[in-house]
């Protein structure tokens, strides 16, 4: 019996996970153009007011693109610039910066 609820509870967990399959990381790169202004070319802002975009965790920079579209995160310069991106745009900017050299975990 306990193997079958810890069975089901890993296929409920699995499927609540996301699912990067479809992600283009061509399609971020030239997505990223416009985020260049502020956030550098490939996401290593060299502007301190600029948060650096560049190896952030894909599933976080999904989520605040997501969150900034939403309005619950409160930025007027964020808001405009995601209001006309549809959730496979987002899904590839994540993973283009996710995907650059910058931020690194030291172990």
């Amino acid at each position: 019996m306990k193997k079958t609820l810890f069975i089901l509870a890993a296929v409920a967990l699995s499927a609540s996970l996301p699912v990067h399959a479809k992600d283009n990381y061509e399609a971020g790169k030239a997505k990223s153009t416009t985020c260049a202004a502020c956030h550098g070319e490939d996401g290593n802002s060299t502007v301190s007011s600029f948060p650096k975009l560049a190896g952030q965790h894909r599933d976080y920079l999904y989520q605040a693109l997501k969150d900034y579209k939403l309005g619950k995160r409160n930025n007027p310069l964020m808001a405009s610039q995601v209001e006309a991106l549809s959730d496979a745009d987002m899904h590839d900017l994540a993973l283009y910066f996710s995907e650059q050299k910058g931020l690194y975990l030291k172990y």
